[in-house]
């Protein structure tokens, strides 16, 4: 790892900069993290090797917040705080790229079996964009007062890092921050740009698991039975009506049936089909009409269907979902203008929502934490691929690394150090 420069007064030579160490560290670190993956929760070498990084610039670090979270901290001075985050979990799919760099680890899961992993979502990305930020702001800490918080965290694909973290005294334990940024490199978003939304980012994410209960029969006799095939199949076409009849069209609004499981062959009726189903929703008004609709129509739904009352459909949420990411309107427009004014206007492109998606970021710019929050999309991928780019979470899933690294350092860095004062000599 290679020592923290001479510290420059401006921003002038920081795009230089970024290339030079893309080219002595960056590239290999993102290498590293691309061919050596973890699964959520189980983060254990990633982790080592992000304190490692971090420790080496000369931040204080914690380990294991909120599982294998990092924390840095840079204490410069009076001034706000600034905390800057990237996740670091892969997923359980098989890379199937035919890169050279392609990943070939497996890991064994938390239900004991073991996986393929694959950085399919960008988070190789994140983390070496985190290190190449630590080390300018380190750099350039003659330029700036206040507090940098750094995170490395755990566990975003299950949508469970943050809270952990958040829940593990991130806020009390480290300063708190005032401002918290992040960004997601993008597959379908060319590189070199950047995104920066207005207000709504990402969008919530619940999950539900819903037991449809019935009597079950013989195949040939169904008067004698209720059978809970039949009334799980009018509840998913049901459930539709919460999008197509009860939400505006204006609002973002998804309500998915997964999975769908009864039976064990084609004369029973048994006695219970099992669902699940994934919610999503752009504001926290509409959430709560989405949890609240699947009840209802569950309940209501059966009973039309002659299910007795004490075998009505049973409706759970194994785990508590996040809310949308809503940027911070007023904090955004004014990083969009950093960004414009030191990378260029033609960086910033604002390209239509074509997915709602759900990022655990939300949580870290609550109302109830009183921390201003902006999440950023940065470009992936490369021009003359943008046609056929395979999305996220596809074994086939791949961004250029330099471009996407280096403009997700650029990003970060202007964006801190616009929100931090100069420091006084």
């Amino acid at each position: 790892m290679a020592q923290v420069p001479a510290s420059p007064s401006t921003l002038a030579d920081l795009r230089a900069a970024i290339a030079a160490d893309y080219d002595a560290n960056l590239g290999a670190l993102w290498e590293h993290l691309h061919r050596n993956p973890e699964l959520s929760t189980l983060e254990v070498q990633t982790a080592a090797r992000m304190a490692e990084e971090l420790r080496a610039l000369g931040y204080d670090v914690t380990t294991g917040v909120g599982g294998h979270g990092v924390v840095a901290v840079l204490r410069n001075g009076p001034g706000p705080t600034v905390m800057l985050r990237a996740d670091m979990d892969g997923l359980p799919i098989r890379e199937e790229t035919g890169l050279p760099y392609a990943s070939t680890a497996t890991q064994v899961d938390v239900d004991g079996v073991e996986k393929p992993v694959m950085h399919a979502c960008g988070h190789d990305v994140h983390m070496a964009a985190l290190i190449g930020a630590a080390r300018q702001m380190m750099a350039r800490r003659d330029a700036w007062s206040g507090t940098l918080v750094l995170i490395g965290q755990p566990a975003e694909e299950g949508v469970r890092g943050a809270r952990a973290m958040l829940e593990d005294g991130l806020y009390t334990r480290f300063p708190k921050p005032d401002y918290a940024l992040g960004f997601h490199v993008k597959a379908g978003l060319p590189v070199g740009h950047v995104q920066v939304p207005e207000a709504i980012a990402y969008s919530s994410s619940d999950s539900l698991n819903m037991t449809v209960r019935g009597i079950g029969g013989h195949g040939a006799s169904p008067h004698m039975t209720v059978d809970p095939v039949v009334i799980a199949s009018y509840i998913v076409v049901a459930l539709q009506t919460l999008r197509s009849r009860e939400i505006s069209p204006l609002e973002g609004a998804v309500v998915t049936v997964g999975s769908i499981h009864g039976g064990s062959r084609s004369n029973i009726i048994p006695d219970q089909v099992e669902l699940q189903l994934t919610l999503r929703a752009d504001s926290p008004e509409v959430r709560e009409h989405l949890r609240a609709g699947v009840e209802r129509i569950a309940r209501n739904t059966a009973l039309a269907l002659n299910a007795p009352e004490d075998r009505l459909p049973i409706v759970t949420q194994p785990s508590p979902g996040v809310p949308p990411v809503i940027n911070d309107t007023p904090l955004a427009l004014r990083l969009r203008d950093v960004l414009a004014d030191g990378m260029g206007e033609g960086v910033l492109v604002s390209p239509p929502r074509t997915s709602m998606g759900a990022e655990d970021f939300a949580l870290y710019g609550q109302p109830e934490t009183g921390v201003k929050a902006v999440f950023m999309d940065v470009g992936g991928a490369a021009p003359d691929h943008l046609a056929e780019a395979a999305p996220h979470h596809s074994s086939h899933f791949r961004i250029e690394p330099r471009p996407a690294v280096t403009t997700g350092v650029e990003a970060m860095v202007r964006s801190a150090m616009s929100l931090l004062p100069k420091r006084s000599e």
